[in-house]
C-alpha cells in the first residue's frame, strides 16, 4: 500500500488486543473473520508481511490489518463480546504539525535561542547524558554537522524511504529536543544537549503518515528503553470526537515499560475567534499534551485547547518562531525558524530527558515532575494546562 498523502483514513483497521492474550487474539482474529497477522516478535521478512494480512505489534497489543466489510463487522462483533478482541478502530492519517509563518523573535539569542531561555535549559546543570530520548517524526538529517559524533540511533517505519529526513521538520524538532548547545552557527538550541537520540521515521518525506507507523515506532522506543518519546504529528478531531481506545492502551502499556509518550495538541485554532480540540493522538488521556505559547509567554493563535470534555492540554513550551537545525537539502541551509505545537513538543520532551537524568524518574513519576515544574502563567488552564514547563 501506498503511504499516506492526505487527511481521513487509510482504509486498514487497529485492532486492540486484551493484555496478555495477545496470542489469543491472534487466533481469535483468524478464527473470527479468517485473518492471519504475522508478529513484530517473530521479527517477519518483507516476505512474511506480504503472505499476512496484518502486522501485531506485540508489545502494545495492538494489530494492523487489512479487511474486507464483512471481516470487520465481524471482528467488531467479537469486540462485543467476552474475549482477547476488544476494539476495532479505522486506521488514521497523520501528518507533521507546523505552520508557515514567520517572524523574528523579539529577544536576545546571540547565545541561546529563546525557547531555552524561556525554560530554564540555559540555567539547568542536567543535560539529558544517559537518557534515551525518542523522536517519532520525518526522520533525521543525519550529514548534519551539528549533531557529527553524537548517539543517534535511527530507524525507518515508512516503506520505501530511508530515516533520511528530505522533509526538514524532524530535524528541527530532534534538534529542539537534544540539539546542541554549541553548534555550527547561531546560538545553542537543544534542550537535552547530550541525551542519546533516537530518530524514528513514522512520516514520510512528504510528512504523512499512519496511525500503524506511529504504533511502530513507539513500540521500538519502548523496546529500546527511551525514556522520552516526543511525537509532534497527529490529526484533527471535531468537538466531542471519542479519543482511540487503541492508543490509550499503547500508551499505558508504554508508560508500564518506563517509557513517557509526549505528543503535540495541533494547531488548528484560529484564536481569538475559535478554538479547536486536542487533536488525535494527543486527546488520549496517558498521552502528555503540548499546546504552544509565543515570546511574551501567550497563547499561540494556533494552539489548540481543552474544549470539552474529551481531551486536555497538559501543559505548554515554546512553539512560536523557534530556531532549530534543518535539513540543508531544502535550500533553507542547516537551521530555520518555524512555529507549531510541534516546536513546543521537543522542548517539553528535552525538559523531561533533564529531569530523567537528574531525578531517574521514569513513567508516570516523570509526568508528575514535569507537571509539578510547570510555571504558573496565569491565563485558563483550558489553554495552557499546568503552565510552561521549566528545567530542574
Amino acid at each position: 500500500m501506498s503511504q499516506p498523502t492526505g487527511t481521513g483514513t487509510t482504509g486498514r483497521y487497529l485492532v486492540l488486543l486484551e493484555d496478555r492474550s495477545v496470542a489469543a487474539g491472534a487466533m481469535e482474529m483468524s478464527r473470527v473473520a479468517g485473518i492471519s497477522a504475522a508478529s513484530t516478535a517473530d521479527r517477519p521478512t518483507a516476505a512474511d508481511l506480504t503472505a499476512a494480512d496484518g502486522l501485531i505489534f506485540q508489545d502494545l497489543g495492538v494489530a494492523v490489518v487489512d479487511a474486507t466489510p464483512e471481516q470487520v463487522a465481524q471482528l467488531s462483533r467479537a469486540a462485543e463480546a467476552p474475549g482477547p478482541i476488544s476494539v476495532v478502530e479505522a486506521e488514521r492519517v497523520v501528518q507533521a504539525y507546523t505552520t508557515a509563518e514567520e517572524t523574528a523573535a523579539a529577544v536576545d539569542e546571540a547565545v541561546f535561542t529563546w525557547g531555552l531561555q524561556a525554560v530554564g535549559a540555559n540555567l539547568s546543570t542536567a543535560t539529558g547524558k544517559g537518557v534515551r530520548l525518542a523522536v517519532l517524526d520525518t526522520g533525521f538529517a543525519i550529514a548534519h554537522a551539528d549533531f557529527q559524533g553524537r548517539t543517534v540511533v535511527t530507524q525507518s517505519f515508512i516503506k520505501g524511504e530511508t530515516v533520511d529526513d528530505a522533509h526538514g521538520h524532524g530535524t528541527h524538532c530532534i534538534g529542539s529536543a537534544a540539539g546542541p548547545r554549541k553548534p555550527a552557527a547561531g546560538p545553542g538550541y537543544g534542550v537535552a544537549h547530550e541525551a542519546e537520540i533516537y530518530a524514528g521515521k513514522v512520516l514520510s518525506n512528504a510528512g504523512f503518515g499512519s496511525d500503524s507507523g506511529i504504533l511502530g515506532g513507539i513500540e521500538w522506543a519502548v523496546a529500546n528503553g527511551c525514556a522520552v518519546i516526543s511525537m509532534s504529528l497527529g490529526a484533527a478531531v471535531r468537538p466531542g470526537t471519542p479519543y482511540s481506545q487503541i492508543f490509550e492502551q499503547a500508551a499505558t502499556r508504554a508508560m508500564s515499560r518506563g517509557s513517557l509518550v509526549i505528543a503535540a495538541a495541533g494547531n488548528e485554532s484560529r484564536r481569538p475567534g475559535t478554538v479547536n480540540p486536542v487533536g488525535h493522538p494527543a486527546n488520549c488521556p496517558s498521552i502528555l499534551s503540548v499546546g504552544a505559547v509565543d515570546v511574551n509567554r501567550a497563547v499561540a493563535p494556533f494552539s489548540c485547547g481543552t474544549v470539552d470534555a474529551i481531551g486536555q492540554v497538559d501543559l505548554v513550551g515554546p512553539g512560536v518562531d523557534v530556531y532549530s537545525s534543518w535539513n540543508k537539502d531544502d535550500g533553507a541551509g542547516m537551521y530555520k525558524r518555524i512555529q507549531g505545537t510541534s516546536m513546543a513538543t521537543p522542548h517539553v520532551a528535552g525538559i523531561a530527558a533533564l529531569i530523567a537524568e537528574k531525578h531517574g524518574a521514569r513513567g508516570w513519576e516523570l509526568w508528575a515532575r514535569l507537571a509539578q515544574s510547570c510555571r504558573r502563567l496565569g491565563l485558563p488552564s483550558t489553554d495552557v494546562g499546568g503552565g510552561l514547563v521549566q528545567a530542574p
